[in-house]
């Protein structure tokens, strides 16, 4: 049964540091009768698990949210209606479209120890990471002996491509498949632990201003780099910025959970977006709409991470998952996108 959503008051405002809410009626959510919103709800419910770095709006509702999580779709929708209110998530100037890219964890086979196959070192931070701000630059970590001393000791694994090693940077973690001693692999995660807080610069953007390509996607880039590799470490030290990680155990009952977002819950593929914390507040239920030639998404999503460039009102990073396909989702994924804010009456 279709319950049918209620009049609202429509246009009160709410204002916040980087955006803007503006109140609307249910029906003007695309696709809202449409989603299944169970993968949702339980990411929801997983922000819930960390009620305290939520807003107490927000958190106080966690309770009867978690109770809901398998309820069925019209059950949750039912209830979203009695209990929330949509607005329209606008620019301090009144723009409402915005842009949605994604993020997607990389899975890399890595040694333990370096070898010609197996020459790009993932770091731990480095012991003086806090007391030298910002840290050496990218160049700085392959050419000067006092940051190469600094790093001496803190590779975790090495990688057998520069240019993966710098896109689990950029995506701010991974999984890896090492070769143990006896023979055996072990499945393990990379998370964020630190950059040295050099800014971020885009290798694709450093080959679009210079001419040099028209596919600025990672499969564009490594195209570029395939006809020409005698090139490979001026496109790499073109972003000044390093990532740091730590190593965590990857248990079976952590396969199809993500790494941990900036809220601190596991994200969940397809669900998870990455906001500005200026516009949307972490653990909010989120609805969003983007339509263009990667995918079609009309769908309740939650605010559970941030990033260095995901800066501005109308933007997320969506989080797609990890391994290839969702890498060539990442890769490509640029188009328009529409939100509106599901908060508490």
């Amino acid at each position: 049964m279709v319950v049918a959503p209620p009049q609202l008051e429509t246009g009160q405002t709410i204002v916040q540091a980087r955006s803007r809410w503006v109140g609307v009626g249910w029906d003007a959510l695309p696709g809202l009768q449409q989603d299944a919103l169970g993968q949702g709800w339980r990411a929801w419910i997983k922000s819930c698990e960390r009620s305290a770095s939520m807003p107490l709006a927000l958190a106080t509702l966690c309770p009867q949210a978690m109770a809901l999580a398998n309820a069925d779709a019209a059950g949750q929708r039912a209830w979203m209606y009695r209990h929330l209110q949509p607005y329209r998530v606008e620019s301090l100037q009144g723009e409402t479209q915005g842009l949605l890219t994604a993020y997607y964890e990389p899975v890399l086979e890595a040694s333990r120890t370096p070898s010609a196959n197996f020459n790009a070192p993932i770091y731990a931070p480095p012991a003086n990471l806090a007391s030298r701000k910002p840290w050496y630059t990218r160049k700085e970590m392959d050419t000067l002996p006092e940051a190469k001393a600094a790093l001496k000791g803190k590779a975790l694994v090495y990688l057998n491509d520069p240019v993966d090693a710098l896109v689990l940077q950029i995506q701010g973690s991974g999984r890896i498949r090492v070769q143990q001693a006896d023979g055996s692999f072990r499945n393990s995660r990379l998370a964020f632990a630190g950059t040295n807080e050099q800014p971020y610069k885009s290798v694709g953007k450093w080959l679009l201003d210079q001419g040099l390509t028209k596919d600025a996607s990672w499969p564009g880039i490594k195209a570029w780099l395939a006809r020409n590799p005698q090139r490979q470490q001026e496109l790499l030290w073109s972003n000044p910025r390093m990532v740091f990680f730590r190593e965590e155990a990857l248990s079976e009952s952590d396969v199809d959970a993500g790494p941990r977002g900036a809220q601190g819950v596991a994200l969940s593929a397809g669900r998870s977006i990455a906001v500005d914390p200026g516009s949307i507040p972490y653990g909010t239920p989120v609805w969003i709409s983007s339509a263009g030639p990667q995918t079609q998404l009309q769908q309740l999503v939650i605010a559970q991470d941030t990033g260095s460039a995901i800066t501005g009102a109308v933007r997320a990073d969506y989080f797609a998952g990890f391994g290839p396909q969702a890498g060539d989702l990442a890769g490509r994924l640029k188009q328009p996108l529409q939100m509106w804010v599901l908060w508490p009456k």
